[in-house]
């Protein structure tokens, strides 16, 4: 590949984290943590990322220390990992030390399932599911759920009361402190595809008439208290990172927000809570996001709020995620062409590449010396790879 990449490889200063170039994993769930705790080959997983030469690692979802965090959310036996307990955080800080030792940094995702949690699945089956109004969304909608999980879980539910929200944020700043006990360099942010927070942000989801719900500014509530009780747990030298999107696996077709005045209402809020970096989840890095404008979500975000933004969607592939074949050709030059030529106007500043990093460890030292870049296998993503 003849492509210059090495703008990417130019450091990035973050707060206290330094990061040596702007290539980031991004987060991908496993289900490789039994009873949720993270053993010797996932801190292998990941270090293997940092010895390819990966900048920054962003780990899978890691449910955050509240009861209803974590299910089966439709993924059968779940072996999802969590951030609290002994034994998983003594699994973490070996993952931690493992990619420090290789030269690299890593950030746990918070992650809170809510709605999207199968009611009677995870470490804690009694608790109740948290959804912000009791409703799990709309159906009806495209999206690539299971039909029999929406029969289970489409019946409305009480609404989280004052005290359950609470207690969910309580359980985030316990899970930032945790991470930044631990070693880990920053703190990421689960806030997209109609989990816990993208819940209490989406019209469809969150229909509260108190302090937590009304118009789009209003529903930045839940995810601004969170990012504080983050914030004053991980302490000024940890950056924060927020995913946010605006489908939602309840609708491939939704948004947030339909014009750059209404994203602002959104991201305002929460970038002036303390986020850091901003993740406009997409499926193609390369596609505009509003008319009369290239820009793509995360160039929106960067541009609106002046926070630091990571592209993603598809990065070194030729086929986004939830596409109907998952399987992708290596992107190639024009993949990589393309990406070069938003970076180098300034669109973002990281890039996330995700099932091109879970099938080629080395991906990124492939990247920068001009290897060939290898297509992806779903089988890998059931690999101890």
């Amino acid at each position: 590949m003849s492509i210059d990449v090495e703008p990417l490889f130019q450091p990035l200063h973050v707060r206290g984290l330094t990061l040596a170039n702007r290539i980031v994993m991004a987060p991908m769930t496993r289900n490789f943590s039994p009873q949720g705790v993270p053993g010797l080959d996932v801190a292998a997983y990941y270090r293997r990322r940092a010895e390819g030469g990966t900048g920054l690692l962003i780990t899978e979802g890691v449910g955050v220390d509240h009861p209803a965090a974590l299910g089966d959310a439709g993924l059968g036996e779940s072996n999802l990992p969590h951030l609290y307990g002994e034994a998983a955080l003594a699994g973490w800080k070996r993952v931690v030390d493992g990619v420090h030792g290789a030269g690299g940094k890593i950030v746990p995702q918070l992650w809170h399932q809510g709605v999207m949690r199968d009611p009677g699945t995870g470490p804690h089956p009694q608790a109740p599911s948290m959804r912000p109004s009791g409703l799990w969304g709309p159906t009806g909608r495209t999206s690539s759920i299971a039909p029999a999980y929406i029969e289970r879980v489409q019946a409305p539910t009480q609404p989280m009361s004052e005290s359950e929200i609470q207690d969910v944020i309580d359980g985030y700043a316990r899970s930032a402190r945790h991470a930044r006990e631990l070693g880990f360099d920053g703190v990421a942010v689960h806030g997209a595809h109609g989990y816990l927070i993208d819940t209490f942000l989406w019209d469809e989801t969150n229909r509260r008439s108190d302090g937590w719900g009304g118009d789009r500014r209003a529903r930045t509530r839940f995810a601004t208290e969170v990012v504080r009780a983050i914030r004053r747990e991980a302490g000024e030298a940890l950056p924060i990172f927020f995913r946010f999107s605006q489908w939602k696996q309840q609708d491939f077709k939704a948004r947030l927000a339909t014009t750059p005045r209404e994203l602002e209402e959104v991201l305002g809020p929460i970038s002036d809570a303390g986020v850091d970096v901003f993740d406009g989840s997409v499926r193609y890095f390369d596609r505009a996001e509003f008319e009369g404008s290239p820009l793509n979500l995360s160039g929106w975000a960067k541009k609106i709020t002046g926070k630091l933004s990571m592209a993603i969607g598809g990065i070194g592939l030729d086929r986004g995620f939830y596409d109907s074949k998952r399987d992708g050709r290596a992107g190639g030059s024009d993949n990589i062409e393309l990406l070069m030529t938003r970076y180098l106007r300034g669109e973002f500043d990281l890039v996330a590449v995700g099932r091109a990093l879970l099938n080629e460890p080395g991906w990124t030292h492939k990247l920068r010396h001009g290897h060939e870049l290898p297509p992806f296998d779903e089988a890998r993503l059931k690999e101890l790879h």
